[in-house]
């Protein structure tokens, strides 16, 4: 079932509006683990002209979307506690790596790192998801 639901995981992906609005590209998805890309444009500056912290949340709540749906069954975000470290460079690439720390029948977690081109820490996060027993909608697609 695995290769399934990754295959139908990236799928999904590449149908979804808000990450091609935004330029995300999944570079990995495997069991409790994705890899998401994204390049700053000028467009998601904020007043002060730096990368507006919703843009990196974007980026990280997507890798964390992946990873912890990657078992097949729903799960959504419970609880995702976000640290900005620093502010990445305008145009730069960032890449959101989630990694499952903990799972249980009921609830998963996971870190979370944001860094960009030249490895710096953008931003760091602790998400937890509750994990539902119904399938993916999306698996028979």
């Amino acid at each position: 079932m695995t290769q399934t639901t990754l295959a139908a995981l990236r799928k999904r992906f590449e149908g979804e509006p808000f990450a091609r609005a935004v330029g995300m590209k999944l570079l990995t998805v495997a069991e409790g683990y994705a890899l998401v890309e994204m390049t700053c444009t000028r467009e998601m500056e904020n007043i002060f002209s730096m990368v507006h912290g919703g843009a990196i949340f974007t980026l990280l709540d997507e890798a964390f979307q992946f990873a912890c749906n990657s078992h097949g069954t729903v799960a959504v975000a419970l609880n995702v506690n976000v640290t900005y470290h620093r502010a990445p460079e305008p145009e730069s690439t960032l890449q959101a790596e989630a990694k499952e720390t903990h799972r249980s029948r009921r609830t998963a977690s996971y870190q979370i790192l944001v860094r960009d081109e030249r490895s710096r820490l953008i931003a760091s996060c602790q998400a937890l998801a509750y994990r539902r027993e119904d399938r993916l909608p999306f698996l028979d697609e």
